[in-house]
């Protein structure tokens, strides 16, 4: 393969994700296979100038013009937003969701999915093993897994771009004696072990080495039995809930997580047919089944980290956003924390989600212009602490804050040192050391031109500070935060933002 297919594959991969096509999909349109757009999207394959053609049609885009470029985002900031903004589903439930269909050996429904790159990519992974997947117009996902799983042909490129890679290690255990998956990607955050995912799939009769990039896995399920989380992480919880979910009888896990995604899987996996005892606290009991073969339909419940984006978005801008859809459960101490620094808000009543079991609430974010820092420092912790991927969203707000904020970021080695970017824009933080930082307010930010750091919430963080800086800013090379964010830019722009998707050399 030549350099330039190579960059070519690169970016219409791209632009096919920003324009909301699956690899499935896209095949369809082009009237070829999805192993061909895999190819092709790898460079591994020679386009004629009659398939780039058509490719460009499909996608609405140039090809050839978009091959040396990269995705921006624009940014004149400074200004008010106003309106309303409703939360999208929950992208750390929607990749657990799509890993636990795998059980399932009947059709599964999954309603109002988000579209957004780490969807994309497991779903890549996931038919690249033989699964049929189908996207509706209504963002509806009907997934339909094939009688013997194709581990020859597995898409180790997309894996690698996701840390939801791992995930799919608890139900593979009961597809195959043995498999192999690559290493997890994601963002990049420092060392984050994986040790806690094997530890408790060991207890389940999962081996696992780690050679060469590759995770070797071989399986032979022992009885249930009692499992102590080495970590109480949320996806070494849903790994463990999700092999136990095929153990016939009582498998017990103790220390669990008890966050958003984890309650939200115990509910769809009890829509197949498992119960599970102790939904939202740290002890769970499972009670497997033999087999899972059933038609389900389920709804993913909203976002609580989106919600936290746009409340820090309405806090750093002073501007009166209204954010339907809210997860109060999963909310409430990060509202107390920013209520106890001066923001103005009202919250409406309490209603269902779509699932009939998360409590929702509107927030109408009304004008705060005289924030201060919190008395105490700021932290997360595992329940019933606040959420590890909220404490990012509080950096922007502290800079509109006056005194100073102490943000504690003990979890990640790396994410603390990603908050000095903001510096870039005229913020005051200083790094006290990798894992806390001083955040000095109120500062007039000003808008500067900044790199996406490999990681979703730190970059995310850019762009609020971005939205808040006086001046245009330029935010380069946004895969990071198309990771977890669907449609954002158009979002942005219904509540009065003056922000554009750009492509440049």
């Amino acid at each position: 393969m030549t350099k330039d297919q190579q960059r070519i594959g690169q970016f219409i991969a791209e632009v096919r994700q920003l324009k909301g096509f699956s690899q499935s999909d896209f095949a369809k349109a082009l009237h070829t296979s999805q192993s061909a757009v895999a190819r092709m999207e790898k460079g591994q394959q020679n386009l004629t100038t009659e398939m780039l053609a058509k490719i460009s049609g499909v996608l609405k885009q140039e090809i050839i013009q978009l091959a040396d470029k990269s995705v921006n985002f624009k940014i004149e900031g400074g200004h008010k937003l106003a309106g309303t903004v409703e939360i999208k589903t929950s992208k750390n439930a929607a990749v657990a969701l799509l890993c636990a269909s795998l059980l399932n050996k009947g059709r599964t429904k999954l309603m109002s999915m988000p579209r957004i790159e780490e969807v994309y990519r497991l779903i890549e992974v996931m038919e690249s093993l033989g699964v049929r997947v189908k996207w509706s117009a209504d963002n509806d996902l009907e997934i339909y897994p094939p009688k013997k799983l194709k581990f020859a042909d597995l898409d180790d490129e997309a894996g690698r771009k996701t840390r939801s890679i791992i995930m799919l290690m608890g139900p593979l255990m009961h597809l195959a004696n043995s498999f192999r998956l690559p290493y997890a990607g994601g963002c990049k955050l420092g060392e984050r072990t994986v040790k806690p995912h094997l530890y408790a799939l060991e207890s389940l009769g999962l081996k696992v080495t780690t050679t060469d990039g590759w995770y070797h896995c071989v399986s032979k399920p022992l009885k249930p039995g009692k499992i102590v989380m080495y970590e109480s992480g949320n996806t070494p919880t849903e790994n463990a809930i999700m092999a136990a979910s095929l153990l016939p009888s009582v498998t017990e896990i103790r220390r669990a997580a008890s966050n958003y995604m984890v309650v939200d899987l115990c509910h769809f996996m009890e829509t197949l047919g498992v119960k599970i005892e102790g939904i939202g606290t740290h002890t769970l009991r499972v009670h497997g089944l033999k087999e899972i073969n059933k038609n389900v339909e389920y709804s993913p419940s909203e976002d609580p980290i989106e919600a936290m984006t746009f409340l820090s978005i309405a806090a750093a801008t002073n501007s009166p956003i209204t954010i339907k859809r809210c997860p109060i459960d999963f909310l409430d101490l990060e509202l107390l924390k920013l209520e106890k620094m001066g923001m103005k808000f009202k919250l409406g009543k309490v209603y269902k989600a779509h699932n009939n079991y998360t409590n929702l609430v509107d927030i109408k974010c009304l004008n705060s212009a005289n924030l201060t820092a919190p008395a105490d420092k700021l932290e997360a912790h595992d329940d019933p602490g606040m959420n590890m991927d909220s404490l990012p969203y509080f950096v922007p707000i502290a800079t509109q804050a006056k005194g100073t904020t102490l943000i504690h970021d003990w979890v990640y080695e790396n994410r603390a040192i990603y908050y000095l970017e903001l510096n870039k824009l005229r913020a005051n933080i200083i790094l006290a050391d990798a894992h806390r930082v001083y955040v000095e307010g109120p500062t007039e930010l000003k808008g500067a031109e900044i790199i996406c750091p490999p990681a979703l919430r730190p970059a995310a963080i850019i762009l609020i500070a971005m939205l808040a800086a006086k001046g245009t800013s330029i935010l380069r090379n946004v895969y990071s935060i198309n990771r977890g964010y669907e449609n954002l830019v158009s979002r942005l722009q219904k509540l009065g933002a003056k922000i554009e998707m750009i492509h440049s050399m």
